[in-house]
């Protein structure tokens, strides 16, 4: 049953909305159709088709309840008027368009950005309140009044359940990569906690950006933010020793990496970069897998990193493209040319409150051999990170930079 909730869910759900016009109702019969499962399939076996099974009943109570509403039904007319007495398969040819509009839907620009994301987490990916509050690091009733919330300005503003027109794709399609994007980053390095990774929010990134995929085949900003996940996260298992402690890319074991999903995502990015002009995502995995192809962090061809960041920052400006064209700057040719570079961005207000701005400049001066500087840089990092796993490593570089200069200064 776990397997078909995580399998069908999104399918199951999409195609039951088409038929209540109204994610709340649809919501419910798809949780009693996954309830009379567990009844039905115990006695009798999982359906060849169980998204199939699922789908039909969920649209016939949809059809039931709408019937007992008569006077609602009145008012909204039935899109869908009734359910074939076969079975309604999850992945037909409809099913593409169903779950699209599901996800244009959860993501539409009436609604902020957080509602955007938990509507997502929630209906898309199937996760459960609970699950999703977890996500947010929020109580679990707090989590159900934004839901809540979110799903009356649905109802109330008239969002479309709809696939947007062709002239309004790009700018709406941009939204929802922002949405999965958003996701993975916040799982692939937690903003706090005890873990560097959320792996609940990068896997759940990696469904939604294969689903993305799946459905729009040759869109090349989805192909690059598909691309970009795979080679990211293919990192995952060396980010951290077999204690817990952060491993910095220079550091990691590349043998460790998972060099399959470094293969897809290589591909995907070589398609994403034959459209012109290329997309930020194309542009973001492009660096990634600069990074990837890499035999060792010495061979990395920084000269091109930077050149890729020079077309991000047309294509997207932004002070963390900025920050980290300044550390590839500082690799390419030189600790002093990265903290020039980095010194470029200090008046910004975003990067003032930054960590890895402050860790980058502590960095530099390290290896320039300003141990004073670097441990200022570091003490003012290690404020400003809420995660355990980076507060444990920056301290542990205060610790070796202090122990490394009270040798220096007896000897």
């Amino acid at each position: 049953m776990a397997e078909a909730h995580r399998n069908e869910w999104a399918y199951v759900l999409a195609a039951t909305v088409r038929v209540t016009r109204d994610i709340d109702a649809a919501e419910e019969c798809v949780q009693d159709a996954f309830a009379r499962a567990l009844t039905d399939w115990t006695a009798n076996g999982i359906p060849i088709k169980p998204g199939a099974w699922l789908t039909t009943v969920a649209r016939r109570l949809a059809l039931d309840q709408q019937r007992r509403h008569a006077t609602h039904a009145r008012l909204l007319p039935l899109l869908v008027a009734d359910v074939d007495d076969g079975p309604v398969d999850a992945r037909s040819d409809d099913a593409g368009d169903d779950r699209l509009r599901l996800i244009f839907t959860c993501c539409h620009p009436a609604l902020d950005l957080e509602s955007q994301i938990a509507l997502t987490l929630h209906f898309v990916c199937g996760l459960t309140t609970a699950e999703v509050a977890k996500a947010f690091l929020i109580k679990e009733s707090a989590m159900a009044a934004r839901l809540t919330r979110a799903k009356k300005k649905i109802a109330v503003s008239h969002i479309p359940y709809h696939v947007p027109s062709a002239d309004e794709l790009p700018d709406r399609i941009e939204a929802v990569l922002d949405v999965v994007h958003l996701v993975f980053t916040t799982g692939h390095t937690a903003p706090s906690g005890s873990s560097l990774v959320r792996d609940d929010l990068t896997s759940r990134a990696l469904q939604l950006a294969r689903m993305l995929r799946e459905l729009l085949t040759s869109d090349p900003g989805v192909a690059g933010l598909l691309a970009l996940i795979l080679l990211s996260d293919a990192r995952r298992t060396s980010r951290t020793s077999e204690t817990g402690a952060l491993v910095l890319l220079e550091d990691q074991d590349r043998s460790k990496w998972d060099h399959e999903s470094i293969l897809e995502g290589i591909g995907l990015v070589r398609e994403s970069l034959t459209h012109r002009p290329p997309t930020r995502f194309s542009l973001m995995a492009a660096i990634a897998a600069v990074h990837a192809e890499a035999p060792s962090f010495s061979e990395t061809d920084w000269g091109e990193i930077v050149s890729i960041y020079d077309l991000l920052l047309l294509t997207w400006p932004s002070p963390v493209v900025a920050l980290n064209r300044a550390v590839a700057i500082g690799f390419a040719e030189g600790p002093l040319a990265g903290l020039s570079a980095l010194d470029e961005l200090s008046s910004d207000p975003f990067l003032a409150h930054y960590t890895y701005y402050e860790s980058a400049r502590a960095d530099f001066f390290y290896r320039l051999g300003h141990c004073e500087r670097a441990v200022a840089s570091y003490e003012l990092a290690l404020l400003l990170t809420d995660n355990a796993v980076e507060r444990s490593f920056l301290q542990q570089r205060l610790d070796d930079i202090s122990s490394e200069s009270a040798v220096k200064g007896a000897s």
